[in-house]
């Protein structure tokens, strides 16, 4: 601040010279391109009855999937933008942005839960009688004073409408994370993992509703991968690297992860019955229980981001390529990309139902690639409107 004789206020200029001065890293095209495959194999996986999606993702050969993933990503890039401006701005600055960016989110969501029951409400009505009360929307008129509200606060969740409240309460956690990292370091790392820990020794959750079937993703469960996400995010922007070990750490981190990730495939083997070998059995353990992230599933997330880390370079050759172009430019825009492919795979799922069982598996692989390809181009076209409008 200025004093009276027109001096700048040394406490003031200390405050900001104490600030890191933090340089907004290169766009990191991996992220892109992974971002682009999580997008590609929810769609997939949420078009119900299809081959490509039960078989050929690698939600299929593991224990988490897409939504794992995903999450951890969004964390690890929210905590660098965090760590960002919080460096520019000061920790007030960065949780106003980070509110309007949870604010823009919460409202899509409604839109999209609009949007999404009037598709299905018109389906119900026509092609698809009860396809409204099957997916989770008869509570809307035969008990509004529960379900209203809890759309508003996002406790009612019908089919498909799970994913993107669970991103908005992480955000609304990681401003508090962020402070305690700026206070204690590295132990702030105690929050999230002791709120995972109360899902699964005292069976915290999310107050329960009268009606609708309960919430997909716990909130105090899977905010342990967004915000230890975003620890990796913050510190890759303060450090050059999310993870510093020496190379006898690596070592041992690697081949824990690569155990982690086989023995996923190992289990869903058995699992699939291809191959005779003894696993846990799905019906009587909780190993694949994906509301509140089964152990082995956020050890399987974090060992597969390991991996890639490890093993897929910043840069490559084969990143230039036309497919991998277009699977990055998926992933520049994957929340609209999901948002579409929640409307795009409820149909591949509806044209499964009504055509005859013989006919489906015939119309699998063009569907689905259908699919992808008018996703790829929504993609594109919204990349070309946003650089028109610079």
């Amino acid at each position: 601040m200025m004093q009276e004789d027109g001096r700048m206020d040394g406490g003031y200029l200390r405050g900001v010279m104490a600030r890191p001065v933090l340089v907004r890293p290169a766009r990191d095209t991996r992220l892109d391109i992974v971002r682009g495959w999580l997008q590609l194999s929810i769609f997939a996986s949420h078009a119900t009855g299809s081959v490509v999606g039960a078989w050929f993702i690698h939600g299929a050969w593991g224990f988490s999937d897409s939504s794992e993933q995903f999450i951890l990503l969004s964390g690890f890039t929210l905590g660098s933008v965090f760590a960002l401006k919080s460096a520019r701005d000061g920790w007030g600055g960065a949780a106003r942005d980070l509110m309007r960016r949870t604010w823009r989110l919460y409202r899509i969501h409604l839109m999209v839960f609009a949007l999404f029951g009037l598709v299905v409400l018109a389906a119900g009505a026509t092609v698809l009688p009860g396809e409204a009360a099957m997916r989770g929307y008869r509570p809307l008129w035969e008990d509004p004073a529960h379900a209203v509200p809890g759309t508003a606060l996002m406790l009612f969740q019908p089919d498909f409408m799970g994913i993107l409240p669970s991103f908005v309460w992480c955000m609304l956690l990681l401003p508090g994370f962020a402070w305690l990292v700026e206070a204690v370091g590295v132990a702030a790392l105690a929050m999230p993992v002791g709120l995972y820990g109360a899902v699964w020794a005292f069976g915290l959750e999310m107050p329960a509703l009268p009606v609708g079937g309960g919430i997909s993703f716990n909130p105090f469960a899977w905010q342990l991968l967004y915000l230890v996400g975003a620890w990796f995010g913050g510190q890759a922007l303060r450090t050059g690297k999310a993870v510093n070990l020496t190379p006898g750490w690596e070592r041992v981190l690697t081949a824990g992860a690569l155990v982690v990730v086989l023995g996923g495939v190992w289990v869903k083997l058995s699992w699939h019955g291809i191959l005779a070998l003894p696993a846990p059995d799905i019906m009587t353990t909780r190993i694949d229980w994906k509301p509140d992230l089964a152990p082995l599933r956020a050890a399987h997330a974090f060992a597969l981001a390991w991996l890639v880390a490890r093993y897929v370079p910043r840069t490559a050759g084969w990143m230039d390529t036309l497919p991998a172009r277009w699977m990055a430019r998926v992933g520049r825009w994957s929340l609209e990309v999901f948002c579409l492919g929640i409307f795009l795979s409820w149909g591949v799922s509806s044209v499964f139902r009504l055509v005859p069982p013989m006919v489906g598996p015939v119309l699998d692989v063009p569907l689905v690639v259908l699919g992808c390809v008018v996703l790829g181009w929504f993609a594109l076209w919204r990349e070309g409107k946003a650089a028109r409008s610079r």
